[in-house]
């Protein structure tokens, strides 16, 4: 499912605004929309102005909160706890 002409336009806000968060890992957005790590980068290249695309990129390369098999172990959401107060 790499092909982006089959998002909805809100499925494409929603697949970036994870893409943003620190939290969000790259296998969360594969699990919901089906989309691996190459295909969300092609999908931010295409959808971002360039230089919103590079500093995406420089903010996720290496950061361990993206993979979940980097995580430290017991990290198992992808928020912070305090995020959603009630």
């Amino acid at each position: 499912m790499d092909n982006m002409t089959e998002f909805a336009d809100s499925d494409l806000s929603r697949i970036i605004e994870m893409a943003w968060e620190d939290r969000t890992p790259f296998e969360a957005i594969e699990q919901l929309y089906g989309l691996k790590e190459p295909g969300v980068r092609r999908l931010m290249r295409r959808y971002l102005k360039a230089s919103s695309f590079r500093l995406w990129r420089s903010r996720v390369s290496g950061r361990v909160t993206k993979h979940r098999a980097l995580r430290p172990q017991g990290v198992d959401r992808g928020y912070c706890p305090t995020q959603y107060k009630r």
